[in-house]
């Protein structure tokens, strides 16, 4: 199988150069995503909401791409504020307790300073 790329259709996909999400064989890496809801063309100024959204854009590329949120064997946590993690627990838990994924936590700036974090994860297809 070739490399199948994934477009969430935005304009810094084109303008950089990158995909939100490749799947090359039984595997499908998804770019950083953050908790922008795209359907309202909003994002919450809370942490904990910002993260239910990012999984629920995580989760849709990956079912696109014949995976789900259960076969994400990679995860890597972004903030830019490392209090603001602790607050996303019960929403990471909630996705992940059942099939937990090897994980890593990094505090660094984001590209906007309403973006309270990002996500990036990999994921066999099952």
């Amino acid at each position: 199988m070739s490399k199948q790329f994934f477009s969430s259709g935005s304009e810094f996909e084109r303008t950089i150069g990158y995909s939100r999400a490749v799947r090359d064989g039984d595997f499908v890496f998804v770019s950083g995503t953050t908790g922008y809801n795209y359907t309202e063309m909003t994002i919450s100024p809370d942490p904990a909401t910002q993260a239910e959204q990012c999984m629920k854009n995580i989760a849709a590329v990956l079912a696109e791409a014949g995976s789900s949120m259960q076969d994400v064997v990679r995860v890597t946590y972004i903030f830019p504020d490392r209090d603001d993690f602790e607050s996303c627990w019960p929403v990471f838990n909630r996705y992940f307790a059942t099939n937990p994924p090897a994980a890593t936590m990094l505090v660094a700036g984001l590209y906007e300073d309403d973006m309270k974090l990002e996500v990036q994860v990999t994921a066999r297809v099952s």
